[in-house]
């Protein structure tokens, strides 16, 4: 997530299920088929820590980040576009200049689906030059991954097209993000149902934010943690500040999940969630430190089974 200006106060797609038999006027009559959309599936904690440390590993490799234009944030976007290859995805690098160094967004599309109604899921993929950028966001991006890859997995088949997303150089100012949503046509514009961000989702001191932009997505969202009994805030910290303002901007509904960066929890959110009051909820945020032991396994599953759950009901 980038820093304000100034400072930043198990299923398969549809399945046929046969409705109950009410009675009815004419006997022995078949029991209606009735459509019931396919449960989301758990996205595996250990799954998405496993694309983390690859993550940190390329980090290490790389001058300790991956940022814009340096070779690690290459290193990455090749990491994550070789899994979706894999798995069946069509996807496309769009590469942009930023600051006189080489920037590239990842794009990864699943076949089939209404492509005059997607729903897309993203993050940024770069960190800043300070360090790995593991929470920062290696959190989004590994659960966006493996979410797409459990849409492979289990071959779903949504009745909206789905698409996948990683940004780069969103720490210079979302400009990936933006420069994909400039180069839509006002007619690609109005396709896209739906764009969900996740940027920063498992923060060590976590909370559980959740954008409250589009009401229909924000309702999503705030189904499932209470379906799991976790509150929820609204999320005020990073607005503007990451991935989905572009698409906001250019009147396409957004919404989100965020788990906090270097604003204090409060007692009060310490004793709903747990943690440390008095303490960033990632005192790590760009800097060093956001390696792979600056993240909190709760959180980071939670959300990455929030973020599935979102896909499976916006596509379904």
């Amino acid at each position: 997530m980038k820093l304000s200006i100034p400072g930043r106060a198990s299923a398969t797609a549809v399945v046929a299920a046969a409705a109950l038999l009410t009675g009815g006027s004419i006997a022995g009559a078949a029991p209606a088929p009735e459509m019931v959309a396919a449960a989301a599936p758990d996205i595996p904690v250990a799954n998405v820590k496993a694309h983390l440390a690859q993550l940190q590993s390329i980090a290490t490799a790389n001058g300790g980040n991956r940022a814009h234009g340096r070779t690690g944030y290459k290193a990455s976007l090749d990491y994550v576009k070789a899994k979706l290859d894999a798995a069946g995805f069509t996807t496309t690098v769009q590469q942009f200049t930023s600051g006189g160094r080489t920037g590239y967004n990842l794009i990864a599309d699943w076949p089939g689906g209404d492509t005059g109604r997607v729903v897309m899921a993203g993050s940024h993929l770069d960190s800043v030059t300070a360090g790995p950028g593991i929470n920062d966001n290696g959190s989004g991006s590994a659960a966006v991954l493996e979410t797409a890859l459990a849409v492979a997995r289990s071959n779903y088949q949504p009745t909206k097209h789905l698409r996948f997303a990683w940004w780069g150089a969103e720490e210079l100012g979302m400009v990936g993000s933006r420069y994909y949503v400039n180069s839509l046509s006002t007619a690609n514009r109005a396709k896209i149902s739906g764009y969900l961000n996740f940027d920063m989702i498992g923060s060590p001191n976590p909370g559980y934010f959740v954008y409250d932009d589009d009401p229909a997505i924000e309702k999503t969202f705030k189904t499932y943690f209470t379906g799991i009994g976790v509150a929820t805030e609204i999320e005020t910290e990073g607005d503007g500040r990451s991935d989905h303002a572009p698409f906001k901007n250019a009147g396409i509904p957004v919404g989100g999940l965020f788990s906090g960066a270097d604003y204090i929890k409060t007692s009060a959110q310490a004793a709903k969630w747990g943690g440390t009051a008095g303490k960033a909820f990632d005192a790590c945020y760009h800097s060093s430190c956001d390696t792979s032991s600056n993240i909190n396994d709760t959180a980071l599953n939670r959300n990455a089974d929030a973020l599935a759950y979102a896909v499976w009901d916006l596509s379904a």
